[in-house]
């Protein structure tokens, strides 16, 4: 019989949606989760029918659907290596076509797709640099570099009828991820018109208009140090900023409407979203009435700024996509007469839960740092599970969380931290772990840490650190810097040794960390050194588990193992486990078990015994991904 936690994850049915662009219908791909994978299938709104994608389908959160829709674009990486081609895939399942076959394996950065006809961009990464490329679905046309450097470059966009492209490009100030907005020709692939508010500010594209014809472009600026909406025509450079009088904090664009007419936005407040609506014609700025939870999510480093988001319908109405801790995706209609938001798609019957609390912590030198706490009902102060979010810049929102749950019904509290490095907090606080990598973070995590103890939370002697990536990374830098806090460290696909794993990284995240660390390990070995876990071990007093991927090249396996056999000659109690893939697991299975794994070696240590029964082992034995560098 499984174990009463298991009906949380269970309970998760849609993960996200994104919307269809064509003109003719009202589609939405949903990305679902299954036992074995995750799973697209299309929803047809007007009609309230639901097709599974059935064909071949690569990185199943990033695709999207043709302006046709009877076809979905998504990347195709061997094993999750992140290395691969854009591939278009018929609905049903007739014939997987790569729309790149002459391009070397890449990594991609981008991904969007006109509203009529076949053309669609894609934003690639390779050893030689960033590009754009456009492409056509059907194969009517020969893919066509639109743009190339060596500095970063990411989500390329491309206008309704697919006239015009957008870049975000750091040319105007390389080697610092404060993007400009350039405007290119996809006719010719001469470069219009770019959009810069300065070397401080960042400007980002969002998305074109959706009336064909319409050159303009929806970006997020960040004038004051927050992200604000700003419509641009970057043919004759017209400009409209919108303006937010007594809104402290991010203002984040999220979509417009297909009159252009409004956009929607959400403001972010110590985490806590609130939609507001932006009339474009008379300026006006008004809040929307919504019940409380998470309406959008960032990503980092993708396809698509966002992992979900909510937006407007063909109908025009804002379809409202809401999550919380203790709740599902659900999509509501937003009725502009009546002011209220009615559910149109819900999620099965999903159990009771906790919901989160969020809560300001001031860090060492007074920072304000936003955390999400759970506290299981009636206990007093419990162990507790202390998560860190990937990125460095993401973050984490109100939104379902099954693990968060599944720790709680065993009596174990749990706290999400938006250490600095997270994004929708403004500029100052999203960069300013770059000053020395691991040191603004590892402060907010103490904050948190006696935070929790202090509100009778957390019991200081039994509070466990986890996180994915850069959380993993921190996890164990934590372990050996602050050795002592924390009971017991759960890495996901963690950073261990920057020097050691920048000749395996994929070639786009290497330029990101020549940026953050002041160069290549040549030119910066101090830093690469002092940011490392593995120049702690000594120091680590707590037992540590690893899990790790065979192919992942932004966190390389090598350097894992190399951190791990360190640990274990230290005397450290080191658990390493590999499993066959990528950065990120995606299947319910994978959840299930890493959950269970996770809960086993906790309570072990609430036991009193040790982590490790084995030495660890090196991976398992793969070729390196296609045109990874070695």
């Amino acid at each position: 019989m499984a174990p009463g936690w298991h009906r949380f994850f269970d309970a998760r049915q849609c993960l996200s949606l994104r919307r269809g662009r064509g003109l003719s219908r009202d589609l939405e791909l949903s990305l679902d989760d299954t036992p074995t994978r995750e799973a697209l299938s299309v929803w047809d709104v007007r009609e309230n029918l639901t097709r599974p994608v059935t064909g071949k389908i690569g990185d199943a959160s990033q695709a999207v659907l043709t302006a046709g829709g009877d076809a979905v674009l998504s990347h195709h990486a061997d094993d999750g290596s992140e290395m691969g081609h854009v591939m278009v895939t018929p609905l049903d399942g007739d014939g997987v076509r790569d729309l790149t076959p002459e391009l070397p394996p890449y990594t991609l950065r981008g991904l969007d797709v006109a509203r009529t006809g076949h053309r669609a961009v894609i934003t690639a990464v390779w050893s030689a640099g960033f590009s754009l490329w456009l492409v056509a679905d059907d194969g009517s046309e020969a893919p066509r570099r639109l743009f190339s450097s060596p500095n970063e470059a990411w989500n390329g966009l491309i206008s309704a009828d697919g006239a015009l492209a957008c870049l975000d490009t750091t040319d105007h100030n390389p080697g610092v991820r404060r993007f400009a907005a350039t405007v290119i020709d996809a006719a010719t692939g001469k470069s219009l018109a770019m959009l810069s508010d300065g070397p401080e500010a960042p400007v980002r594209g969002l998305r074109f208009s959706a009336v064909p014809g319409d050159p303009r472009l929806l970006l997020s600026t960040e004038r004051t140090g927050f992200a604000r909406p700003c419509v641009w025509n970057p043919l004759d450079g017209a400009r409209l900023d919108v303006t937010a009088p007594g809104i402290e904090g991010d203002l984040v664009p999220l979509d417009w409407s297909d009159d252009a007419c409004r956009v929607l936005a959400a403001h972010v407040d110590a985490g806590v979203h609130r939609l507001y609506e932006w009339d474009i014609r008379t300026g006006e700025l008004a809040p929307l009435d919504h019940p409380p939870g998470a309406y959008f999510e960032p990503d980092i480093a993708v396809a698509h700024q966002y992992m979900w988001a909510s937006h407007y319908g063909a109908d025009g109405r804002v379809r409202l996509l809401r999550q919380r801790f203790d709740l599902p995706l659900t999509v509501l209609r937003l009725n502009r007469a009546t002011g209220t938001a009615m559910p149109v798609r819900t999620p099965a019957a999903h159990p009771p839960g906790v919901p989160a609390r969020s809560e300001t912590v001031r860090s060492a030198d007074g920072t304000a740092i936003q955390l999400w706490t759970c506290a299981p009902p009636g206990v007093g102060p419990a162990p507790l599970v202390l998560y860190l979010h990937g990125g460095p810049n993401m973050v984490t929102v109100d939104g379902y969380n099954p693990q968060a749950q599944a720790w709680l019904d065993l009596g174990i509290a749990y706290a999400a931290l938006n250490y600095r490095g997270s994004v929708t907090f403004g500029r100052a606080f999203r960069e300013e772990f770059q000053r020395s990598i691991g040191d603004r973070e590892l402060e907010d995590v103490r904050a948190a840490v006696d935070h929790l103890v202090a509100r009778g939370v957390a019991d200081r002697d039994k509070v466990f650190v986890t996180g994915i990536s850069y959380g993993g990374y921190l996890s164990l830098l934590a372990m050996g810097r602050m050795p002592g806090l924390f009971a017991g460290a759960l890495a996901f696909v963690p950073m261990t040794d920057w020097e050691a794993a920048y000749e395996e990284m994929n070639p786009a995240l290497q330029s990101a960390w020549r940026a953050f660390l002041g160069g290549s390990p040549a030119e910066a070995a101090g830093a690469y050194q002092r940011a490392s876990p593995i120049t702690y071990v000594e120091q680590v007093h707590g037992p540590v588990w690893i899990r790790h991927a065979t192919n992942d090249t932004r966190c390389p396996p090598r350097q894992a193992y190399d951190y791990a056999r360190a640990l274990e000659r230290a005397g450290g109690d080191v658990v390493l486990d590999w499993f066959h893939g990528g950065h990120e697991t995606t299947s319910k299975d994978k959840a299930l078990g890493d959950q269970q794994r996770m809960i086993d070696l906790v309570s072990a240590t609430l036991r009193g015994e040790r982590w490790s029964t084995s030495r660890v082992s090196p991976p398992p034995h793969t070729d390196p991904p296609p045109g990874s560098v070695q």
